[in-house]
């Protein structure tokens, strides 16, 4: 059966086929390249193809909920549109609002630079996803690494275009627990050279608290810019840190549930009295 095919019953007990339906989103923006590129990835896995995405950048933006301001959705074609707000606003609209059902898969990306480590608690890209397997809904965040700042939308997305459907493939059909989602990260060289596909933990990297540029702006007045410089990380033997500079694409499967369970004894003793 190909790919992005399932099956039901018709009213008559015979069997259909059901194209698995796919939403995509990014927090680079509606017109990013890696829409583009992610575009071309899913339309390998289905022609069920849905898109809502921020309008505007919203890289940094986290798992956040526009709340304080009206959200506005514009249309750019059939099953297609931009959101005014962040990446969990554009999947909730299109959950609650835009689409007819529930897609079978949210695939979100490919974002224009790494989400290793610490940077899932950041990421817009992750959170759209972690919004997905809130849902219930099979959720997959895909980034590309780059191998330098400042260089805008000249990122080469080689390694996604190349090998986003060929990771993507086994996920389509094992069974992933409630609650958790799939985070993929492909390092920043020429497809042909990749080594392959590893799965991984989430690693540990500190961009460090020097890395706050300064400024001033033309009427004298200070500003500060957020760096990216400066990174320091502990490479774990099995972290998608150590597989990107192995030159392996990591597979990361995250968790929703953040409580500390060796805590919870120590906690409640503490409390006891």
């Amino acid at each position: 059966m190909p790919m992005g095919i399932s099956t039901s019953l018709n009213a008559n007990g015979t069997e259909k086929e059901k194209m698995m339906r796919i939403l995509l989103t990014n927090d680079d923006g509606y017109h990013a390249p890696g829409m583009a590129v992610l575009e071309a990835i899913a339309r390998q896995l289905s022609d069920d193809i849905w898109v809502c995405a921020p309008a505007e950048e919203q890289s940094g933006a986290g798992h956040s909920l526009t709340l304080s301001r009206p959200v506005r959705i514009r249309e750019h074609g059939p099953r297609r549109w931009s959101c005014s707000g962040t990446p969990t606003d554009s999947v909730m609209m299109a959950i609650g609002k835009l689409m007819p059902e529930k897609p079978d898969l949210i695939l979100s990306g490919v974002n224009r630079g790494a989400n290793l480590g610490d940077d899932i608690t950041y990421s817009g890209t992750v959170s759209a996803a972690i919004e997905g397997a809130l849902a219930g809904i099979r959720s997959i965040a895909l980034s590309q690494v780059y191998a330098r700042e400042g260089m805008g939308d000249s990122v080469p997305f080689e390694a996604a275009e190349q090998w986003g459907a060929r990771v993507l493939a086994p996920l389509m059909t094992m069974d992933m627990a409630p609650r958790t989602l799939i985070n993929i990260n492909f390092p920043a060289i020429p497809a042909a050279e990749v080594q392959g596909i590893r799965v991984t933990r989430q690693g540990f990297h500190d961009y460090g608290r020097g890395s706050i540029v300064e400024g001033t702006d033309p009427r004298g007045y200070p500003y500060y810019w957020f760096g990216l410089h400066g990174i320091e990380h502990s490479l774990g033997h099995d972290s998608d840190l150590e597989a990107i500079d192995d030159r392996f694409i990591s597979v990361t499967p995250l968790q929703l549930d953040l409580t500390h369970d060796p805590s919870l004894a120590a906690l409640r003793a503490a409390y006891a009295g």
